[in-house]
């Protein structure tokens, strides 16, 4: 079998998730993971299919008409698992959450202190909403990351609190896995 990981966009409407469904059906793909949302009137999202070896080239072909309805990017996907070195044994899925007011350079805060440790986001959504009875926005993130077990999640945690203080939002970690 071979992994294709298919990134997708394009204008909201009914029906543009049945239409990639059916077309990766029709290839003889099987839909095995996705993220997949709408945001600022696009929808967007990635797809990890399966496929056997000898359909992915037809597939790849089949997914070329949906241009107009959805651009659909198409690469080849690993086979190997997250963490390091690709072993799935050697990190520990931490989930991070930030709260605080909304303001440019949150993301990148965080992020940075993140790749400065090693480790990897393997989700992450966020959103602004109205912060109720203060006036302004709220800027609210969950991740969860991949901690390589090299890695010492307590002076992880003590940099995101350092930075969490500069662009002023509460910072919270939960290990994910026992």
């Amino acid at each position: 079998m071979t992994s294709l990981v298919l990134t997708v966009i394009g204008d909201d409407r009914a029906g543009l998730v049945k239409a990639l469904a059916d077309v990766i059906a029709e290839g003889g793909g099987n839909w095995e993971r996705s993220h997949l949302s709408e945001l600022g009137g696009k929808f967007a999202g990635i797809v990890l299919v399966t496929v056997p070896q000898e359909r992915a080239d037809a597939l790849r072909a089949a997914l070329a008409p949906l241009d107009g309805l959805l651009d659909v990017s198409v690469h080849t996907g690993s086979s190997a698992g997250p963490g390091a070195a690709g072993d799935p044994g050697n990190v520990r899925h931490v989930r991070i959450e930030v709260l605080g007011n909304d303001r440019p350079g949150i993301v990148g805060a965080v992020s940075g202190v993140l790749a400065d440790h090693g480790v990897s986001v393997a989700s992450l959504e966020s959103d602004t909403r109205d912060a109720p009875m203060a006036g302004g926005r709220l800027f609210d993130a969950r991740a969860v990351v991949a901690v390589p077990s090299g890695v010492d999640l307590a002076r992880v945690q003590s940099d995101l609190e350092e930075i969490a203080g500069e662009v002023m939002v509460e910072v919270s970690l939960t290990a994910e896995d026992a």
